[in-house]
């Protein structure tokens, strides 16, 4: 069995998880959640913890134990904590501001760039050059911040662009050219 699969989830207090079929709803203090689990799983609550379980060993099933398991938890986590990245912005002239609840990025392009927030996820300035991304899904604030980070990626020479912080931007010498 999935080391991490059989692990059961504890529920902590002033989270509610309904489990229906194959749809395990999570309801906490900052949102709701709700994740379909793949056809051979099954969810079952008893008292204060979650319990994820495959009816054999197929492959398949054994494949999406362990995940689907972590996906439960991280929503637990989210409901309760929520999630954040930060990212930083790295060049001269390089800055973001708000727009309403999107984002107005000046990259050293010819024109500003529009970021168009998802559903459920909020930005925070701190300063010109950083952003911190906050919402209850893992998994969306993740992809958002790879959304970010792509419009302009960093520059190994000089460094310049969007990374997450404590990232670390492998670097590359230039050229040292004739003496």
């Amino acid at each position: 069995m999935s080391r991490i699969g059989k692990m059961p989830i504890t529920i902590p207090s002033g989270v509610e998880v309904s489990v229906a079929g194959q749809a395990v709803s999570i309801k906490g203090p900052k949102g709701t959640l709700t994740y379909q689990l793949a056809e051979p799983l099954t969810a079952k609550q008893e008292g204060s913890t979650l319990t994820v379980s495959r009816p054999n060993e197929t492959r398949e099933a054994r494949s999406l134990h362990g995940m689907s398991r972590t996906m439960i938890s991280n929503m637990i986590e989210g409901v309760t904590k929520g999630y954040s990245k930060k990212i930083n912005i790295t060049g001269v002239g390089y800055k973001v501001a708000a727009k309403g609840k999107n984002l107005e990025f000046a990259l050293g392009y010819s024109h500003p760039i529009n970021f168009i927030a998802d559903e459920g996820i909020t930005f925070k300035i701190d300063s010109p050059t950083e952003i911190t991304i906050v919402g209850i899904n893992k998994q969306l604030v993740g992809e958002t911040a790879a959304k970010i980070q792509k419009l302009r990626k960093s520059d190994p020479y000089k460094g310049k662009g969007l990374h997450l912080d404590g990232a670390r931007i492998r670097r590359k010498q230039g050229k040292t050219g004739k003496k």
